[in-house]
């Protein structure tokens, strides 16, 4: 596929950002992208809103997968580009539309020039939420295909472009939502003994469940509670009778994110005493580490130096990425692609430099073929 092809897939996808298990658009642009190639050797496969699409090697004795992500994020772009998003309040400000493009060009290549074993793309939606990952992997349909070996990518913005990075073991974190419901008494403010006010509550928590990270997760070991959003009250002069938070939960370890939960339930439970109060609380979605198979990040570095393409250790980090379902499951590894913008991930003024489109495609069919 040449460079015009890909830009112009890359900005066609753009314009039509879709959240989770909404992706209607996208399927169909990703279905009549691919069977426009016309192949034999591909079988298209629909799962929910994203695709399995197979591609069947010359002499299969096994089969490898490769995953993209294909769902947006529900931000209004602010980039100014000739092609944004045409969905209100919808935005490709993960890099999805990126992913899709260069695994197209993965597929239009391999499906061209086929190897011996067979190659399944992964087109999954809800990365961003409520998770695909768990799903596909429990699904008949991806059972049939007995995948081998499964890897992933990930756009960088703060790696220059011809620069890929990744590293041995934990690459991305556990995460958990976290969604709080504070129920107390409301009333007018000049009366407080009368009220249960959830903002005093609530804001008492916040600054309590530190502790937990401070005095209940091992100091050499790491975990994250952020509360990034705080909803409650009415007008000024009423104490407010429910308050709710938003937040996440980020751990490098599988068995400390089990810890942080079993801590902030026994918090909920004393504040509902001491406050004379109901907390509800729901954990969301969750996401299992991302942590690499040293045989193939070695392979890997291998491959893309042959290729000129510029290696770079990478750190573990505390973000999520539900790809960690599948590495949970099935040998692999996930790297990351740099791609040279100013502003990071989710953010609206996102804008990935496109040159790093034909090096992610090189780097994932340089792998396919050395696997």
């Amino acid at each position: 596929m040449e460079r015009d092809q890909l830009l112009n897939i890359r900005r066609e996808l753009h314009q039509i950002p879709e959240l989770g298990f909404k992706e209607f658009k996208t399927q169909a642009f990703l279905i009549d992208t691919i069977e426009q190639f016309n192949r034999e050797n591909i079988t298209i496969t629909k799962w929910e809103t994203g695709l399995f699409v197979l591609v069947k090697g010359t002499n299969p004795t096994k089969t490898m997968a490769y995953r993209t992500d294909i769902d947006g994020l529900p931000i209004t772009e602010n980039t100014g580009l000739p092609f944004a998003s045409t969905h209100t309040d919808r935005m490709h400000a993960c890099g999805h539309d990126i992913h899709m493009t260069i695994a197209l060009g993965a597929l239009d290549h391999i499906s061209a020039n086929p190897i011996d074993d067979n190659v399944l793309f992964i087109f999954q939606p809800a990365e961003e939420g409520p998770g695909g990952a768990d799903p596909i992997l429990k699904s008949d349909v991806f059972q049939q295909f007995d995948v081998d070996s499964i890897f992933a990518l990930h756009i960088a913005p703060d790696l220059p472009v011809g620069t890929v990075s990744s590293r041995t073991g934990l690459l991305f974190a556990n995460t958990s939502e976290l969604f709080m419901d504070f129920t107390g008494k409301g009333g007018h403010a000049a009366y407080p003994h009368l009220t249960k006010d959830m903002i005093v509550t609530a804001s008492t928590f916040v600054t309590q469940i530190q502790q937990i990270i401070s005095r209940k997760v091992d100091p050499l070991d790491s975990g994250v509670i952020t509360i990034g959003k705080m909803t409650a009250g009415t007008v000024q002069n009423i104490i407010a009778e429910t308050a709710r938070l938003e937040g996440t939960i980020r751990t490098l370890q599988p068995e400390t994110m089990i810890t942080i939960k079993q801590e902030l339930e026994r918090a909920i439970k004393g504040f509902e005493l001491a406050y004379d109060c109901q907390i509800d609380v729901d954990y969301g979605a969750n996401y299992y580490q991302v942590s690499n198979d040293q045989t193939f990040v070695d392979l890997f570095t291998k491959v893309v130096e042959a290729e000129g393409i510029s290696f770079k250790e990478a750190n573990a980090a505390m973000t999520g990425e539900d790809f960690g379902y599948f590495l949970k499951e099935i040998p692999g590894f996930m790297f990351w692609l740099g791609v040279n913008s100013p502003y990071g991930l989710h953010h609206s003024q996102l804008n990935p430099d496109e040159d790093a489109i034909e090096v992610g495609v090189k780097a994932v069919t340089a792998m396919m073929r050395a696997l």
